[in-house]
């Protein structure tokens, strides 16, 4: 206890030391008189909010995996000074594998020196090593941020089905699990919510992904299969579970409890033909050749494909995550996509004739489309509790159609070098704009940014996107392309800017360009970066002359056929209502 307070006070930094209070009679009798005006000594602290505050920008810890995997999860890299058990492999690996800490080296009496001490914070809080462990901790943050985001793209489509079914008398309710439970705040719907076990601990860590959909699948089969027979006996017994298309072992559950089956696909009917024919054999990967042909599609590069396919070997587990979603898809009673009939007019057309599909999209709150839904203003399912005020009130004192509104979602990692071109090229567009970008990612901003945008741009960490999106001042969303926030430009007629990153984007960017005519694509050069004059020309592009207008004109078609899709007599809404009463005849 002595060295460490001597080490903290020598390492000249500012310092929140918590100390149980049986503890406290260890300390240095002088240390209050030595520290008092760098450091403060408490029984305890919330150490989330601790970590999450930006004053903090190290954390010595003796690596339990609770700690340790808050501390990655807020972008805090550690100096570790384990202890027992299983710490002195966290620490191991928090330092060689996912460098985010140093480690204290121990002396040959047992005990961390005070210089070595003073030593590992310095390194972690100075200079350009001080840098690096923050980058990287900044890193783990995004990825885990990432695990959490990626359920909401699919939990938000599956909410506002849901509140279709709700609003034509069925009652339903959205089964969610104890890990995504914990980040999201439920509002009150007309659907109910039960919260199921997925078989993970609080802070337990896994291996790998293969690992963890194993696990996964065997815990939920199981809560789940609890869960539907608890409701047999309740008096609603269900008739119908549907489930993400990923997770097609849930309809084995629903055949062993006496239960229809609906795969409800969250992506395009076209993204996942290219899924289907690669599990049918049609189109192999390795891709060879630069060019794919596929039936009632664009002649497609290689890399206007899924980028796990014309890169198999980026994400192995996921390809066959994807792939899968068809192994079983011939014992399925619906197949509902996120989509409408004239967005894919000839896509569904041929999948109707190989399986028995119905698009019920788009799934945006009703108050954006047909208004039918009372009181669907938003999903009501959020893992964020952002405050609103400061976006929508600078978009209120712009002209109409004058504001670039620019997001790559919640999953989009930009380098340094493309953040700086991405913020020259905003500033030399001429537009006002709008600019979402996360937390994690504001350290790649140039320095100068705000100085040189303060007439002309915004930037934020979060902002409402459909309210934004439905705003009068935003002419132009320049976007990552994933289908959520594609569907939500479709519904509310604004073109778009497609940069597309990884996964479906790449094919909804080609789609939205060369099918939907809504767009325009930024292209990359050489050195895999948009430049500045590529951002300042696509937008112009979009933003200005006859060619804005007909992109402009392009995009309120498509508003007004996704409203027409979900209003009464429309197609996906024939589809909910087909899809209800085979249940209630049932």
């Amino acid at each position: 206890m002595e060295e460490l307070a001597c080490g903290l006070v020598r390492s000249n930094n500012y310092f929140l030391w918590v100390v149980r209070a049986s503890e406290e009679s260890k300390l240095p009798s002088n240390l209050k008189a030595e520290m008092s005006e760098k450091g403060l000594v408490v029984n305890w602290c919330p150490q989330l909010e601790v970590l999450s505050h930006q004053a903090v920008g190290c954390f010595m810890t003796h690596c339990g995996w609770n700690s340790t995997l808050e501390a990655l999860s807020l972008g805090v890299p550690m100096v570790a000074m384990p202890q027992w058990t299983d710490q002195t492999t966290n620490a191991k690996f928090v330092v060689d594998v996912w460098q985010a800490g140093v480690r204290v080296k121990v002396n040959e009496k047992g005990i961390v020196g005070r210089e070595e001490i003073e030593v590992c914070i310095k390194e972690a809080m100075e200079g350009e090593r001080g840098k690096e462990l923050k980058r990287n901790a900044v890193k783990w943050k995004v990825l885990a941020k990432e695990a959490v985001d990626e359920a909401q793209g699919h939990i938000n489509p599956m909410l506002q089905f849901a509140k279709r079914l709700a609003s034509k008398g069925l009652r339903v309710t959205l089964v969610t699990t104890t890990s995504a439970s914990k980040s999201m705040q439920v509002q009150a719907s007309s659907v109910k919510i039960e919260i199921i076990s997925d078989g993970f601990n609080e802070g337990e860590k896994i291996d790998s992904i293969d690992v963890y959909l194993e696990r996964f699948k065997v815990a939920v089969a199981q809560s789940l299969g609890e869960l539907i027979e608890k409701q047999n006996s309740s008096g609603y017994p269900p008739k119908v579970l549907v489930y993400d298309s990923v997770m097609t072992w849930v309809l084995d559950v629903a055949r062993r409890l006496g239960l229809y089956g609906a795969s409800f696909f969250t992506q395009n009917c076209s993204v996942s033909a290219i899924y289907y024919h690669v599990h049918h054999g049609d189109l192999k990967i390795p891709l060879v050749g630069s060019m794919v042909s596929m039936p009632w599609m664009p002649l497609l590069k290689n890399n206007d494909l899924p980028s796990f396919v014309y890169d198999m070997d980026s994400y192995p587990a996921l390809l066959n995550l994807v792939v899968n979603q068809f192994s079983n898809l011939e014992q399925v009673d619906w197949i509902l996509f996120n989509s409408f009939d004239k967005l894919e007019e000839k896509m569904v057309k041929w999948m109707a004739s190989q399986w028995p599909i119905k698009t019920i999209g788009p799934t945006v709150p009703s108050m954006y489309l047909d208004k039918r839904l009372k009181d669907d203003k938003d999903y009501g399912l959020s893992l964020f509790k952002p405050d609103a005020a400061a976006c929508m009130n600078w978009l209120d004192n712009k002209q109409i159609g004058s504001v670039v509104y620019v997001s790559f979602g919640s999953l989009a990692n930009l380098g340094e070098d493309q953040m700086e071109e991405l913020a020259c090229g905003l500033m030399r567009s001429n537009s006002y704009f709008l600019w979402v970008v996360r937390a994690s990612e504001e350290s790649k901003l140039p320095s100068n940014l705000k100085a040189d945008t303060s007439e002309k741009g915004l930037v934020v960490n979060w902002c409402p996107q459909l309210e934004v999106l439905s705003h009068q001042a935003v002419g132009c969303f320049m976007t990552h392309c994933g289908w959520n926030s594609t569907l939500e430009a479709f519904s509310l007629g604004i073109p778009m800017v497609a940069m597309p990153q990884w996964t479906d984007q790449t094919t909804n960017a080609k789609f939205l360009v060369d099918v939907w005519q809504a767009a325009v694509r930024v292209k990359v050069n050489e050195k895999g970066i948009v430049s500045r004059e590529e951002i300042e020309i696509c937008i112009k592009e979009v933003m200005e002359g006859e060619r804005g207008q007909e992109l402009k004109r392009n995009a309120v078609k498509w508003k007004e056929l996704a409203k027409e899709a979900v209003d009464e007599g429309g197609s996906s809404d024939k589809n909910i209502e087909e899809f209800v009463s085979k249940l209630l005849c049932t």
